[in-house]
């Protein structure tokens, strides 16, 4: 199955609003993620994961992987980790989400949860085991209360959404060893990039980052736009030609693996 097509109907609203039970809309996840696990395999290794599941096909399987690959696609699955429990927690906090704002937080939830099935299903395909879900700390040690004001609820879930744009973006090189994943990559990371803009919507700022500055953002979260002020790209002067502000605002800037998994691991409890 051609992978484009995977991430087309996990991302479409009918795959997972059709009749069904949970059971079996979970299942239907389970099933299109093993298919996109295949389709991100080389066809050398295709064999291999239709054979039974012996040590020694593991070892082979995973061997033939760059670790840089494997890392990327373990820091993207920590991150969506996050991104998936703190909207099923804030959709499950009575009162939080205005009425008028829960649809597009619940259809964000289920982008979430598709690109954690897909991550883990393949990562085993790959022959390697997806990291475990850490447990959560939204209060960064009693810094914030999300789940008791919206408004800092839609904070963080900016800060996050932003930390795996930047993340994905950082990731791209170590994953063109698959073009593949490069591409499903790709299309997470354009995803991601959506809700981070209509949750700065529904926060009354602009849809884009400016100069670093996430847009009324508190201190806490600089990391998260530290660098994204440059202006300068491929030795041209963006700011120069249209102004700092629309040269920065044109061009997003990678973020390093280091710096994002710092970032998550201030909400992932020690």
């Amino acid at each position: 199955m051609n992978i484009l097509r995977i991430l087309d109907k996990l991302s479409n609203d009918k795959f997972f609003t059709g009749e069904a039970t949970r059971s079996q809309t979970l299942s239907s996840i389970a099933d299109f993620g093993k298919k996109a696990a295949v389709a991100a395999v080389p066809l050398g290794l295709a064999g291999l994961m239709s054979t039974p599941a012996h040590a020694e096909t593991t070892a082979t399987s995973s061997a033939a992987f760059a670790t840089p690959l494997i890392d990327a696609l373990q820091l993207a699955l920590t991150l969506e980790y996050l991104e998936d429990e703190y909207y099923r927690m804030g959709l499950a906090k009575a009162g939080l989400i205005p009425s008028a704002d829960r649809t597009i937080f619940t259809q964000i939830a289920k982008h979430e949860t598709a690109h954690v099935a897909f991550l883990k299903t393949t990562l085993t395909a790959l022959g390697t085991a997806p990291v475990t879900k850490p447990e959560f700390d939204f209060t960064a040690k009693g810094a914030f209360a999300p789940m008791d004001d919206y408004q800092t609820f839609l904070t963080l879930a900016q800060a996050f959404e932003d930390t795996g744009v930047r993340a994905y973006k950082g990731q791209a090189g170590n994953v063109m060893s698959n073009k593949d994943v490069l591409t499903a990559a790709l299309q997470i990371h354009s995803v991601e990039a959506r809700h981070a803009s209509e949750v700065r919507r529904l926060r009354g700022q602009k849809g884009w980052i400016e100069l670093a500055v996430g847009g009324n953002m508190p201190p806490a979260t600089n990391a998260v736009y530290a660098g994204e002020g440059v202006t300068v790209q491929a030795g041209f002067n963006t700011a120069t030609a249209f102004g700092p502000a629309a040269g920065s605002a044109a061009y997003d800037e990678p973020m390093s693996g280091s710096d994002a998994t710092a970032i998550a691991s201030l909400f992932i409890k020690s």
